[in-house]
C-alpha cells in the first residue's frame, strides 16, 4: 500500500469503529421494545436503522441532514434538513419531534437516537424568534470561531427543545437515549445542545448512555497502525483549537516526527471572513498543516470529519503532504477557499455520509 492508502485505510479504521449502526445494535441486544423511536443528528439513519431491525413494527420518526437518510425501511417517518445553518424543514422537524414526544401515553417507553448534528437540523423556537433569527445565529456563530459548548449554549437559548426541552414534554414512564458523541466530554447535555438531555427533576425513568466517541475512534486507528506494523508515536484528543494555532503547535512536531503514526481527534475552529469560499476546518486544517510541511519527504497527512463531510462541502476533508503547498495556497487559506485549492491538487478526502459524527481525526504517517 502506498502512504497515502495506509492513511486512508487507518482513518476508516477509526471511523468504522463508531458506525452508528453497529454501535446501536449492540447496546439494544436484550432490550424490550419500546412504543415509540425517534432519531436526530447526522448519524440518525444509520441508528434508527439498526433500532427498527431490533424492534419491528415500532413507530420511528428520523431526522437527519440531506442525502443521509438512504436505504431505511419503507415504514420510517423521514425528515430531511439542512446542514450547519437551518432552514423551514429545522423547524418542521423540531415541531414533528416535539408533537410525537407530546402524543405519548403515560405509561409509554421512548427510545430516543442522538447524534451531533441535531443543533441544526431540528428546532421548536421560544416565542418572538423566527427562522431569519435562527439562521442568522447560526450564521455568527459558525464564523466566530466558538468551540462547540459555547456554540450550543447561545443555541439553547432560542429553542424549546434543547438543553432538556424536548423531554420536558414527555408523560410517560420511561426514555432511554443512546447518544454519539461529537463534542469534548461526551457531555449529554452539550451533544445536539441538549435535545436529549432530561429536564429538571424529570417525572419518568431517564436512562443515557454515550455509544460511540472519538475516544473509541482514535483507538481503532491507532490498532490498525499497530497492524500495519507501524509505531504509533500519539493518540491524543489534541484538536480542539483555532486551526491556526495548531497548524504552528503541530507543525514542528509533524515536520520531525519520527517514522510511525500520530493520530489526533477533536475538532478546530475556525474565523470565516464574509463571504467565506469553499471548504470546511478540516480542508483548511490540512491546507494550514500542508504549508508547515512543506518541501518534507516521506510524510502524508490526513484530516477528516468523521461523518464524511466537512462544513457545507462533499467532501470530508483533506489529504496531504510535503508536495501539496504551492502557489495560490495561501491565498486560498486566507479566503476560507481551501477546499477550491485541495480539488484542484487532488487532495480532497471524499468519502459520502459514514453514519457516525464523533468529531474529526487526523492521521499523519512518516514512512
Amino acid at each position: 500500500m502506498t502512504p497515502k492508502e495506509q492513511a486512508l485505510a487507518i482513518w476508516r479504521a477509526g471511523v468504522a469503529a463508531v458506525d452508528g449502526d453497529t454501535a446501536t445494535r449492540r447496546r439494544l441486544e436484550g432490550a424490550e421494545a419500546p412504543d415509540r423511536i425517534l432519531a436526530v443528528g447526522k448519524a440518525a439513519a444509520a441508528m434508527a436503522r439498526a433500532a427498527m431491525e431490533r424492534f419491528p413494527g415500532v413507530p420511528t420518526l428520523i431526522v437527519t441532514k440531506d442525502g443521509h437518510g438512504a436505504d431505511l425501511p419503507a415504514e420510517a417517518e423521514l425528515i430531511e434538513a439542512a446542514h450547519p445553518v437551518p432552514d423551514a424543514r429545522s423547524l418542521h422537524a423540531g415541531r414533528a419531534l416535539r408533537k410525537a414526544v407530546e402524543a405519548m401515553d403515560a405509561g409509554s417507553s421512548l427510545l430516543l437516537l442522538v447524534s451531533g448534528g441535531a443543533s441544526s437540523l431540528a428546532e421548536d423556537l421560544v416565542e418572538g424568534y423566527d427562522l431569519d433569527d435562527l439562521a442568522a445565529l447560526n450564521r455568527r456563530l459558525l464564523a466566530a470561531g466558538l468551540d462547540i459548548t459555547a456554540m450550543n449554549a447561545e443555541r439553547r437559548r432560542l429553542s424549546r427543545i434543547k438543553g432538556g426541552g424536548l423531554l420536558s414534554h414527555f408523560r410517560g414512564a420511561r426514555a432511554r437515549v443512546l447518544a454519539i458523541s461529537d463534542v469534548p466530554g461526551d457531555d449529554i447535555g452539550v451533544i445536539g445542545s441538549g435535545i436529549g438531555a432530561a429536564p429538571p427533576a424529570p417525572g419518568f425513568d431517564y436512562d443515557a448512555e454515550i455509544i460511540a466517541s472519538n475516544a473509541i475512534a482514535r483507538a481503532a486507528a491507532a490498532d490498525r497502525a499497530r497492524a500495519f506494523g507501524l509505531v504509533v508515536l500519539a493518540e491524543e484528543e489534541a484538536l480542539h483549537d483555532d486551526l491556526e494555532a495548531l497548524a504552528r503547535r503541530w507543525g514542528p512536531r509533524l515536520r520531525t516526527m519520527a517514522p510511525g503514526v500520530i493520530v489526533l481527534g477533536g475538532e478546530p475552529t475556525v474565523q470565516l471572513p464574509e463571504p467565506p469560499g469553499r471548504g470546511g476546518r478540516n480542508q483548511a486544517l490540512a491546507l494550514a498543516l500542508a504549508q508547515e510541511i512543506a518541501g518534507s519527504v516521506g510524510i502524508t497527512l490526513l484530516v477528516g470529519g468523521t461523518d464524511g463531510t466537512d462544513g457545507p462541502t462533499e467532501a470530508a476533508g483533506g489529504i496531504v503532504d510535503g508536495t501539496t503547498w504551492g502557489p495560490g495556497a495561501a491565498e486560498a487559506l486566507h479566503a476560507a477557499d481551501s477546499g477550491t485549492y485541495l480539488f484542484q491538487k487532488d487532495n480532497l478526502l471524499t468519502t459520502g455520509p459514514t453514519g457516525t459524527n464523533v468529531m474529526d481525526l487526523l492521521v499523519a504517517l512518516r514512512a
